[in-house]
């Protein structure tokens, strides 16, 4: 991420706001959607793009935050079916060029990759990161 970009990130809890914050920082322009206008208190004091409070699954909020300019949508709100129907949106509709979604349920994984959006997944990375302390633990105890 060289040059500056405008992204969009739907949902400002803990991880949205961190993100938006750190991407602002960064030197991008950022818009910042969540459906709670208190979620917004989250962010960095230093967090100088936009917040857009409204319902991301509706066209006329993802209008407002300028979707079609975006060149990265995140989608990262505790609610997996939410987080998937906005990423299918910004992907097909706005054309958006890289979409990505926190999915909790891993057994959800698949269905975002069969439509071409990249996931993260907190439970995921949680249990393999236990695994690999287990297992060098495990070693060491041998």
């Amino acid at each position: 991420m060289a040059k500056s970009s405008y992204f969009v990130v739907v949902g400002c809890g803990r991880l949205g706001a961190l993100l938006s914050s750190q991407l602002s920082s960064a030197g991008h322009s950022v818009v910042t959607i969540d459906i709670q206008d208190s979620a917004f208190r989250h962010l960095a004091l230093e967090f100088s793009g936009f917040k857009v409070t409204g319902d991301a699954t509706e066209m006329t909020v993802l209008r407002k935050a300028n979707i079609e300019r975006a060149d990265c949508l995140l989608a990262v709100t505790d609610q997996d079916n939410l987080n998937l129907m906005v990423a299918q949106v910004a992907k097909i509709m706005f054309d958006v060029p890289v979409v990505m979604a926190r999915v909790y349920n891993p057994m959800r994984e698949a269905i975002y990759k069969d439509f071409g959006i990249a996931t993260i997944s907190p439970t995921q990375l949680s249990a393999q990161t236990f695994l690999d302390i287990l297992s060098q633990d495990m070693q060491m105890a041998l």
